[in-house]
């Protein structure tokens, strides 16, 4: 069995326009769209903050972050 794709255009359970001429008879489909739904990068911020506060209690930051930086540069002396 292949698959075609065509765009549709539902509004309100019926469809209002297709891009392209379907085959008749019956058609097994799959519909996926686009939701309005958007999540609010903020809240997965804070989660995430909550979830791992306290995991790295007593780094040094700036120890770390020089580190770090030293050892993406080329012929650096330690």
């Amino acid at each position: 069995m292949g698959h075609e794709i065509a765009e549709a255009i539902i509004e309100n359970g019926q469809i209002k326009y297709v891009n392209k001429k379907l085959p008749w008879g019956k058609l097994k489909v799959h519909i996926i769209y686009d939701s309005m739904e958007e999540t609010n990068p903020e809240t997965d911020i804070e989660k995430i903050v909550r979830e791992t506060m306290g995991i790295y209690r007593d780094i040094d930051v700036e120890s770390e972050a020089k580190k770090l930086r030293m050892s993406w540069e080329r012929d650096v002396q330690n």
